[in-house]
């Protein structure tokens, strides 16, 4: 009769990055854009900094910067990944303002990367990758082409088996 202890079956994800929404599809890397390592969207960055999407669990900060994994409380897991082939930059140009194991919010500030510096040897096209699809229903994702707002704009649903 009532759902009240009814847990909640779907995840909303918040743009992490401000910039123009873009198709998983049309990554510049077939790693992404075939879903190899999971299923999602990706952003044009328009603004060095990256935020948190979800509240959650900080649970990978890649040693170079370049990328993060986040667990919800819900226990759906998403990849973030700063533009193409940057780990290549060994962290140059990247820093960080969480650990490992953080409790994160949505719109908590968790990296910034010097946008000029990636660009010149690396396309700015990042992913944000749900990478435990084992556990997805299905994802659905807004407009694409559209600019978003990091912490403001929701980018995906996704809905949890």
């Amino acid at each position: 009769m009532f759902n009240i202890f009814k847990k909640k079956k779907y995840v909303d994800i918040y743009s992490p990055i401000n910039g123009i929404l873009l198709k998983i599809e049309d990554v510049p890397d077939p790693v992404f854009s075939r879903k190899m390592v999971g299923d999602g969207v990706a952003l044009e960055p328009t603004e060095g900094i990256v935020y948190s999407p979800v509240n959650g669990t900080l649970i990978q900060l890649f040693p170079t910067k370049h990328a993060l994994g986040i667990k919800t409380e819900e226990g759906l897991e998403i990849l973030i990944h700063i533009g193409m082939d940057t780990v290549e930059m060994k962290g140059n140009g990247f820093e960080s303002f969480v650990s490992e194991g953080e409790k994160v919010k949505i719109g908590n500030k968790l990296l910034k990367f010097d946008m000029e510096l990636v660009k010149k040897e690396h396309p700015l096209t990042s992913p944000i990758i749900i990478t435990n699809m084992d556990i997805v229903d299905k994802i659905v994702k807004e407009s694409y082409g559209e600019e978003v707002k990091a912490g403001k704009t929701k980018i995906m649903r996704v809905y949890l088996k």
